[in-house]
Parts: structure tokens; C-alpha cells; sequence
């Protein structure tokens, strides 16, 4: 078994309105340092090995777990996990 991780986080130009919220929230505590924040999604996946487990991975990406018109995702497949 593999642990995946999986980052999704919106385009490039897609306005990301929670983002900005954070970020004007974070400016009123006086952490005038941040100067953009986007807010993504996080997924981690404990995955049995099979054939073509990199394509399987894009496959649910694609399909379920991220939106391909408004979202870019990245996956890292960890060492193998004990049962």
C-alpha cells in the first residue's frame, strides 16, 4: 500500500474570493507581510499498488477529486505503508 498526496488549488487567474478574505483578515491582524494568499484543498490517499497506479491516480484527479476547467492538482506517491 502507497500513501498519496494530493494538492489542488485553483488556476492561475481564477479569482479565489476565500483567498483574498484571509489575506484582508491577516492584514487587519497586522501581518502586513502576506501578500496574497490562495486556498487550495488537500487530499491524502493510502492506495494498494496496481498496474499503471500512476494513471489511476490522474484518473480519479481528473474525475472526482479536483474541477480540470477551474483547478490544477499535484500528487506525490509515498513510500509503502503497513496495513
Amino acid at each position: 500500500m502507497f500513501k498519496v498526496h494530493v494538492y489542488v488549488t485553483l488556476k492561475e487567474g481564477v479569482l479565489d474570493p476565500q483567498g483574498s478574505a484571509v489575506a484582508d483578515s491577516l492584514h487587519a491582524m497586522n501581518y502586513t507581510e502576506v501578500n496574497s494568499v490562495r486556498i487550495g484543498k488537500y487530499l491524502e490517499l493510502e492506495v494498494e499498488n496496481t498496474d499503471n497506479l500512476e494513471k489511476r491516480i490522474e484518473e480519479m484527479c481528473e474525475k472526482l477529486l479536483s474541477n480540470p476547467v477551474i483547478e490544477d492538482y499535484t500528487y506525490t506517491i509515498g513510500e509503502a505503508v503497513s496495513s
